[in-house]
């Protein structure tokens, strides 16, 4: 019998510890939600210690703050009260006559009213993948992809399915053997996502001819291509290739940004969609932020006409030459023997082939110690391959940076080669897929 001076107590009911109280309100697309490999290695790529190979920060020191100072100074002084006031979901008229003018130097004949101002390129892809995509839908990427488009396409629950590339691109003959395989197996292509322009990351441009070839595939397939062009006019020799929406402004819908050729900061970027899909476009810019920053297209605006905006790129494409350079020079002097990479022909990275039995994800944190910083090649695949691949980015260090940077990281993969030459290695060779060395022969 229990002492009446004993007080019960319930039995304890067990709970399980979480760290997320929410996490079963979450909509099932939440789960989808990952962070990104790059913005998780900031916090140590940025220390000043180390050299990171690894950010695709625009290089802004060569930008002229005193021009741009003026220009904002003047646009408050002058035009503050509706700089500074609500805008238009589409974006302002001035700006978007600009944006066609900056396309024209790709072949992009375009009307502005088929523009759409974005929050960035970024925001565009987002607003094109929730009008298009359910959840369950393929999207077709190259392999490897932009680390950002994979991130969106996750968030909506798309099906990423990676087309093979080469040293041209994206495989013609891959993307109809992937568009059969998928529409076989009783799914639904949605769209092709292509970056035709020094892609990231791999670094390789498309030909004109391949771009021709890619369409007509497409067009065959009556599949929607989403170009995306944010270095299109950062090539180191010659003049811009036509871009994909200059051979067909019906199949293809073409995403711009001013963060490459002027500043990230102002977060502007632009959507050139057929009329029927801008339209959609903007119900879903409204219902996200109700207009795209106003007071930033009209500093951007008032840049463009009253900067030699044309002489300003010029200046960008030979500093991030020189930087490309450095990476070329610092890569042949310092990287051990069966490492294999792209050579860019403009825009921001290198696609690095590590030699067998290397696997970039596992010996990151020895480079974080070595003080080097790169992005693993997992990061641009959605199907967990890339581990024999990093990208390396030239567009931010100085020359000297970068070959300290490529000393340091030849340094790291020497030791690396060396333990697995004494306990050996257990990555299987055979597992890697054909797609995983996009120009890796390119040395």
């Amino acid at each position: 019998m229990r002492h009446p001076c004993v007080v019960s107590l319930p039995e304890p009911v067990r709970r399980d510890t979480r760290l997320d109280n929410y996490v079963d309100r979450y909509a099932a697309r939440a789960h989808g939600m990952t962070a990104s490999a790059i913005r998780a290695l900031f916090a140590v790529a940025n220390r000043p210690e180390v050299v990171s190979l690894a950010g695709g920060m625009p290089n802004i020191a060569d930008l002229p703050l005193d021009a741009v100072g003026s220009v904002v100074h003047d646009l408050v002084v002058d035009n503050g009260r509706v700089a500074m006031q609500y805008g238009s979901g589409q974006g302002e008229p001035m700006l978007r006559e600009q944006i066609c003018d900056i396309m024209r130097l790709e072949g992009v004949v375009a009307h502005p009213d088929d523009i759409t101002v974005t929050v960035g390129s970024q925001q565009g892809l987002d607003l094109v993948t929730r009008i298009f995509c359910d959840p369950g839908d393929v999207v077709l990427c190259e392999a490897p992809s932009y680390v950002g488009a994979l991130g969106v396409f996750s968030s909506y629950q798309c099906d990423v399915v990676h087309v093979a590339m080469d040293e041209e691109g994206l495989d013609p003959q891959a993307l109809t053997e992937a568009i059969g395989a998928v529409r076989n197996a009783g799914k639904r292509v949605k769209f092709l996502y292509t970056i035709p322009n020094f892609h990231n990351p791999a670094g390789v441009t498309q030909s004109l001819e391949r771009r021709q070839q890619v369409l007509a595939v497409a067009k065959a397939a009556d599949l929607l291509v989403i170009e995306d062009n944010p270095y299109g006019l950062l090539g180191f020799d010659g003049e811009p290739i036509p871009a994909i929406r200059s051979l067909d402004a019906d199949t293809v819908v073409y995403l711009g940004s001013f963060s490459k050729t002027f500043a990230p900061g102002f977060r502007i970027g632009w959507v050139l969609a057929p009329h029927a899909v801008r339209e959609k476009l903007v119900l879903a810019q409204e219902s996200a932020t109700l207009c795209p920053p106003v007071f930033s297209q009209f500093a951007i605006s008032a840049y463009l006409a009253k900067h030699d905006w044309r002489s300003q790129i010029k200046i960008f494409k030979e500093m991030y030459r020189d930087r490309r350079d450095a990476m070329l020079a610092g890569l042949s002097d310092h990287m051990p023997a069966g490492t294999s990479w792209t050579v860019p022909e403009g825009g921001f990275f290198v696609w690095v082939t590590l030699p067998p039995g290397l696997d970039s994800q596992s010996m990151l944190p020895r480079a974080v110690t070595a003080r080097v910083a790169y992005v693993p090649g997992t990061a641009f695949y959605a199907d967990g391959f890339g581990s024999r691949h990093m990208r390396l980015s030239y567009c931010f260090p100085t020359p000297e940076r970068i070959i300290e940077g490529t000393r340091r990281l030849g340094e790291v993969l020497e030791y690396e080669m060396s333990v697995n030459e004494t306990f050996g290695t257990a990555i299987h060779q055979g597992s890697f897929k054909p797609y995983e060395a996009p120009g890796a022969n390119q040395t």
